[in-house]
């Protein structure tokens, strides 16, 4: 295979590391849609504002204020007299309303401090480097509403306090809070018009989910956009049909099952009725296999059947099975943790349960049953037992029904092959799954992971 170029790298990189950081639920993405043009639409606002017409005014202002100064410095080197220095710094007070004092013998500050409105500063500094030919500095930052700004003259340092007014306007903060404000609103909004419709999604995967694990949800009405309640509709008539199906496979097995037996107990009396022989012996047998396979063919078509879901606990569940096996013959161990809870049918599940037990007990002699919380959340349960196992490429060929594996794991002769499927059926039907793989005991390990 031929490498990439570092272009083409280049353009495979990026787009991964955008989807990386963008939100993956739909109620995070419809936020981004609303609010990241909007959040655009008040940047590029405010850079405009900002870069002109607030930049403008700026300008205009300092202009005026470095021609004042200019009048100042001007007007006290024409006569530098006390007498006339009195003067010009009641007449700036009084017409300019600018502060005028002179130090004697001092030169300019060498240092300045950092301006967080640094556009407001370059125009004043440009003014005044426009307006005077003397050497000057200024501060916007010592006094929240003054300027402090300094011309050197020859006698010393002429120090002018100006309001900041006069050279950078103050209400700019106030544009910036009606952004601000304009933006939050309109997000807040968006976030409960967002909300409301994906909650009415978030109704629909959660009912869909519960249908899934075999649940009903008789409270579930279709809501949100016309689009959602089509979907939502859709399902339920969905789940209508799959209910019949389910119900008339059931009805029908059931049916059949009954009708057998009828005849099938009439078998069983007249061989009971019969002079004992090998031959009736061999028929006894034959009626027994016959019985065994009806319960089997029946609950692998109930599958889930119309039992509840509820929290039960896995320890009391688990020792209860593992009692029945016991008495059955099997030999094993439980390793369980405590305080296991999970959402299932009871019953159900103690029959799924107790195959996968008795299938280990049937095909090796040591069989442990462990429990145990998923670090992801959910629990998960093994049966291990140290029979011959099964090849691994023929693990989900062991599901399938009827399939009965016999040179691999020798089956019991009563068997029909629908053990592991009714206990997958039955798994997946709470939200869960069974699997197989390589025992550490050297045989079969059965996999039963339950969801949270």
């Amino acid at each position: 295979m031929a490498s990439l170029s570092p272009r083409s790298a280049l353009r495979l990189f990026w787009p991964r590391l955008i989807k990386r950081w963008l939100p993956s639920s739909l109620f995070g993405r419809s936020l981004l849609i609303i609010v990241l043009p909007v959040a655009l639409m008040q940047v590029a606002v405010t850079w405009a504002f900002f870069n002109a017409q607030w930049q403008e005014v700026n300008t205009r202002l300092s202009e005026g204020l470095a021609g004042d100064i200019a009048w100042v410095v001007e007007t006290y080197q024409s006569d530098p007299s006390p007498p006339a220095l009195t003067k010009l710094t009641n007449e700036a007070e009084r017409s300019l309303g600018l502060s005028v004092k002179l130090y004697e013998g001092r030169t300019l500050p060498t240092g300045n401090r950092a301006s967080l409105i640094s556009p407001g500063d370059r125009a004043l500094k440009a003014a005044l480097s426009d307006r005077l030919d003397q050497p000057f500095w200024f501060d916007s930052t010592r006094y929240p509403a003054d300027l402090d700004i300094r011309v050197q003259v020859t006698a010393g340092v002429l120090r002018v306090i100006a309001p900041r007014d006069r050279a950078m306007t103050t209400k700019s903060n106030i544009f910036i809070l009606w952004m601000t404000g304009a933006t939050v609103l309109l997000t807040g909004v968006a976030i409960l018009f967002i909300r409301n419709q994906v909650r009415s999604i978030e109704r629909l995967a959660d009912a869909a989910d519960a249908f899934g694990r075999g649940g009903d949800v008789p409270q579930f009405k279709p809501h949100g956009a016309r689009e959602v309640r089509k979907a939502a509709q859709a399902f339920i008539a969905m789940k209508e049909r799959i209910q019949r199906h389910i119900d008339q496979r059931t009805a029908l097995l059931a049916s059949v099952s009954h009708d057998l037996r009828t005849p099938l107990t009439r078998l069983k009396l007249e061989a009971a009725l019969a002079e004992p022989s090998k031959r009736v012996d061999a028929i006894k047998r034959d009626l027994s296999e016959m019985e065994h396979m009806i319960d089997e063919y029946l609950a692998f078509a109930r599958g889930q059947g119309g039992e509840a879901v509820e929290e039960t606990s896995l320890r009391e569940l688990i020792e209860v099975v593992a009692d029945g096996a016991e008495r059955g013959g099997a030999s094993l161990s439980l390793e369980i943790e405590p305080d296991l809870i999970a959402k299932l049918r009871p019953n159900v599940f103690k029959r799924a349960l107790s195959n996968l037990i008795m299938n280990a007990a049937a095909h090796g002699e040591e069989v442990v049953v462990a429990a145990r919380a998923r670090s992801g959340g959910g629990v998960e349960i093994t049966v291990d037992d140290d029979g011959p196992g099964i090849p691994p490429d023929r693990y989900e060929e062991a599901f399938k029904p009827f399939n009965r594996l016999d040179e691999a794991r020798n089956q019991n002769e009563k068997g029909v092959g629908l053990g592991l499927a009714i206990a997958r059926d039955v798994v997946r039907g709470l939200g869960g799954d069974l699997t197989l793989d390589r025992s550490p005991l050297g045989g079969l390990r059965a996999i039963i992971r339950l969801p949270g």
